[in-house]
């Protein structure tokens, strides 16, 4: 394997000078961060294209195969085009506020008009994401903890998507109320009752809208959610299950950071969960030598989903084949091979 003390890195980083136009002025008065300002546009994208297609389903004239076209088009843009961007678009206004507190109240927008369309119930994942998945970062109290599964085992990953879709919010709920936190655990209990209630009264409408508008979106999102948390924390050292380095991973030059705010930057954003999402790559360079001495797992040219896939085929010669030897931390891919099969061990 060859030693790189350096990556060459093709993620989005921050535009130096950059030029805006009237209309990007115009938003620029309402948002915290002007490197947040293709937030603005894809929010418009989605609620003039996306949604409108959602609502049409609804409507009684709307019939046939009229109707399922529509539906299609919906089914596209809400998973091959869509999903990605703003799951991860919901992440870092979550973490940072996209709209200044003067106009505060567009905050709102996200997660309780745009949100439910992807199946993200209004604040659920908020409270879910930075008040507990952050706060206990993937160790015992962690409700959707990796940690005493075996990674590379796809019957274990089935058990835990079962546990974390049948009883993620009620244990949310009182995971906050043993911490006295009532306003969280209102948040939670609220967002969900709502989502399902509004759910019900639209299925008196026109139920087959109901589930392919709302509920398939669901059970798709949670899914992908749940490949994505354990794709990220599959390996473990069980000697040091708290650290960072050691506890999450990082995918760097892929379409996903592109399309999806450098998402890949995982280890980063653990460590500095509010870090704005143009500057993980610059902290992974800057921190290059602490990376390797913690012999942190960084892949190049694929992302989560492929983790996910060749852990559930076992495949680690090819993730070995993807992990960037920082300082030359490993001998060989053999070694790589190794020390990923010891971080997907159950760990009790």
């Amino acid at each position: 394997m060859k030693p790189v003390t350096v990556i060459t890195l093709h993620d989005p980083v921050p535009t130096s000078n950059p030029t805006y136009t009237a209309v990007d002025r115009f938003w620029l008065k309402f948002i915290n961060d002007p490197r947040d300002l293709p937030f603005i546009y894809l929010t418009l994208k989605i609620t003039l294209t996306m949604v409108p297609a959602g609502i049409l389903l609804f409507l009684p004239f709307i019939t046939g195969w009229v109707w399922w076209a529509v539906a299609a088009v919906y089914f596209i843009l809400n998973n091959f085009v869509f999903k990605g961007p703003f799951g991860l678009m919901l992440h870092c206004s979550s973490h940072r506020p996209l709209f200044t507190k003067r106009y505060g109240l567009l905050n709102k927008y996200l997660p309780w008009v745009i949100s439910p369309f992807f199946g993200q119930t209004p604040e659920t994942y908020a409270a879910h994401h930075l008040a507990m998945h952050h706060r206990e970062n993937n160790l015992e109290n962690d409700l959707s903890s990796t940690m005493q599964y075996q990674r590379d085992s796809f019957r274990s990953f089935l058990l835990y998507f079962s546990k974390f879709f049948f009883t993620v919010i009620p244990s949310l709920a009182w995971y906050f109320n043993e911490r006295s936190q009532r306003a969280l655990r209102n948040k939670v209990i609220r967002g969900e009752l709502i989502f399902f209630g509004v759910c019900a009264g639209l299925c008196f409408i026109r139920w087959e809208a109901t589930v392919f508008v709302f509920l398939v979106p669901l059970l798709i999102s949670r899914i992908i959610m749940m490949v994505g948390n354990w794709a990220q924390h599959s390996f473990i050292d069980a000697e040091d299950p708290g650290n960072f380095y050691k506890n999450s991973i990082t995918c760097v030059n892929t379409p996903y950071n592109k399309k999806c705010w450098n998402d890949g930057y995982h280890i980063s954003h653990h460590i500095k969960p509010a870090l704005h999402w143009t500057l993980h790559p610059e902290h992974l360079q800057t921190n290059l030598k602490t990376y390797a001495d913690n012999k942190a797992l960084v892949f190049e040219g694929i992302h989560f989903l492929h983790v996910w896939w060749y852990l559930m085929n076992k495949d680690y010669p090819r993730l070995a084949k993807r992990v960037v030897n920082m300082h030359g931390m490993f001998s060989s891919e053999q070694e790589v091979i190794d020390l990923m099969k010891r971080r997907t061990s159950v760990i009790v």
